[in-house]
């Protein structure tokens, strides 16, 4: 027994500081009674601190550099470089009112026998251009509860609809922090990753879209939306397009923050101080997650260098047959993660690096582990109700989480095709 133990402590003891980051964040957020008051960054702190003070073998200078080897890790860079672009980009389009123009546009086109599949459809097409789901639901949330009054159905059933909706798009949109994060720590293309979630999440869309056209089919309405503006669509469309055909992401960034300052200038009247102060909000924005990255990168550093992911690793791995075991366990890794956090990019974020590891390990497709990353964290935030989405809807449409929760069909349908694409080793071609 005592030889046992001289053998685990060590690699036990190195994963302590996850512990001690997870414990500080859901103690302290059960006892303020709110998981949005607390910080994670200062939970993050914490557990960075304790993580030098574990760091044996070492005087306090060598600690600090193993912590910010980590930190500044050219991945863990990068991932904050591409941050800084997406927020410059999302705060430009709503200065010049790209985004209003999406919703108007959405709404104009939709028939009223389909306005449940068209409200879905507009927040999947919303979510994916702005590449947040919060922000899909802080524009289509408003809306959807006044079109709930006015024919007569549950606002929390309309509600729900956005919320859906709203996590297809934050799930494929390439300026999401959840598909910068997973493709960033599996090291591939958000093109390639795009590719495979789309294939496993296509079904699910189309299953739920055939669903809500089928339960709206009596119903009628007519939206008030009188003039759109197409060519607001242009940044959002170009960024898709660019992605798609292989362009590097910075590169895609920077082009749409130009065509968004070029249709400002000549068609909105945006001035040159306002393009500047509305893309420093929009990198501002972005602080405590680039905050939040830096130090997890450090404290995920002196975890490795302690030993902590080899044995994480090899404990998490000691009963997996085949690489269908290993995708299992990559998606109950960032699930229980995300459960802990009430984040799913800081769920990725904290074990993206575990999860490149079983990849490599286990010779996957890491355009697969990405898309696990991603599916699964938004499979876990659609059913929390303490997650930032729920809070935001719930607030707006003066409902509980609880209420929605039950009518969310599309995370649901999204969490079954992942499985099932685990299960079956679907899509072929990545897997």
């Amino acid at each position: 027994m005592k030889r046992y133990f001289e053998k685990e402590l060590p690699g036990w003891f190195a994963l302590t500081p996850l512990a001690v980051f997870l414990l500080v964040y859901l103690v302290s957020s059960i006892v303020a009674g709110d998981f949005y008051k607390i910080p994670i960054a200062s939970a993050f702190l914490v557990a960075s601190v304790y993580a030098l003070a574990i760091c044996k073998g070492k005087n306090i200078e060598e600690r600090v550099a193993v912590f910010s080897r980590g930190a500044g890790d050219r991945n863990v860079l990068l991932m904050i470089w591409i941050f800084v672009l997406a927020g410059a980009f999302a705060a430009i389009a709503k200065e010049i009112g790209a985004i209003d123009a999406a919703v108007d546009i959405t709404l104009k086109i939709m028939p009223g026998k389909f306005l449940y599949a068209g409200l879905f459809l507009a927040a999947c097409f919303i979510s994916m251009s702005i590449g947040t789901s919060v922000g899909t639901i802080v524009a289509l949330v408003p809306i959807a509860t006044g079109i709930a009054a006015e024919i007569g159905v549950s606002t929390s059933f309309i509600v729900a609809i956005i919320v859906g909706g709203s996590f297809f798009g934050d799930n494929l949109s390439f300026i999401s922090d959840t598909t910068i994060a997973a493709t960033r720590s599996q090291g591939c293309s958000m093109a390639d990753k795009f590719k495979v979630n789309f294939a496993v999440v296509l079904p699910a869309a189309a299953l739920v879209t055939i669903f809500y056209v089928i339960k709206g089919a009596d119903v009628s309405y007519v939206p008030e939306v009188q003039h759109v503006k197409l060519f607001m669509l242009i940044p959002y469309i170009m960024i898709v397009v660019m992605a798609l055909l292989g362009v590097n992401v910075l590169l895609v960034l920077v082009a749409g923050i130009v065509v968004c300052a070029f249709i400002g200038f000549a068609f909105e009247g945006l001035c040159w101080t306002c393009w500047l102060e509305s893309m420093g909000r929009g990198i501002a924005g972005m602080g405590d997650l680039i905050i939040v990255t830096m130090l997890a990168g450090g404290v995920l550093e002196i975890i490795r260098d302690g030993g902590g992911l080899d044995f994480l690793i090899t404990k998490m791995t000691a009963r997996i047959k085949g690489k269908r075991g290993a995708e299992a366990s990559i998606a109950l890794l960032v699930s229980v993660a995300n459960f802990c956090t009430a984040n799913n990019t800081i769920a990725i974020i904290t074990t993206g690096h575990i999860a490149r590891n079983i990849t490599e390990k286990y010779n996957l497709d890491p355009r697969k582990s990405a898309s696990i990353l991603d599916t699964f964290s938004c499979l876990v935030q659609g059913f929390i109700p303490y997650g930032a989405q729920m809070l935001m809807a719930s607030g707006l449409a003066a409902v509980s989480a609880v209420s929605i929760l039950e009518y969310l069909y599309y995370p649901l349908a999204m969490g079954l095709c992942a499985i099932v694409s685990i299960l079956f080793r679907l899509p072929r071609r990545y897997s």
